[in-house]
């Protein structure tokens, strides 16, 4: 019931989230950020939401400067639209997704091109050894 709650009430504060970062915060600073999940304490006081920045370091390390320092207009804009008796402390913290999928991506490729080169050498190779002198050649086309 709680794991519900906690559930219900972390996809809620994503969408406020979003919704107002769409709307826009009046900081330069603030890149193109988008809140991939919101994660809150099974005490429902505390809110974790995770974002990527599409750009550059800097522009990440100034969006995050950003974030940090709306924290609280973003949390009191959370706590209008919420109908609890509390409202959940809000922390950003940067989304490594996609840092990962390229990594995952860049082994994938580093394996399929191994595969290809172990497909290219088993294809012209031959056994070792001499052929068995008692085995049939017709013997061996059955096999």
């Amino acid at each position: 019931m709680a794991g519900e709650r906690q559930a219900r009430l972390a996809d809620r504060i994503r969408v406020i989230l979003a919704e107002r970062l769409e709307k826009g915060l009046r900081d330069p600073r603030l890149g193109f950020v988008t809140i991939t999940d919101v994660r809150v304490s099974g005490d429902l006081q505390h809110a974790s939401a995770f974002y990527t920045v599409l750009g550059t370091d800097e522009e990440r390390e100034s969006s995050a400067a950003a974030l940090a320092s709306a924290t609280g207009m973003l949390r009191s804009e959370v706590g209008k639209q919420l109908s609890t008796r509390l409202v959940p402390t809000l922390e950003f913290i940067p989304d490594a997704l996609p840092e990962n999928a390229d990594n995952i991506t860049a082994l994938l490729r580093q394996a399929q091109e191994r595969d290809a080169e172990v497909a290219r050498l088993a294809s012209s190779a031959t056994h070792a050894g001499e052929a068995d002198p008692y085995v049939r050649a017709e013997d061996d086309d059955q096999q």
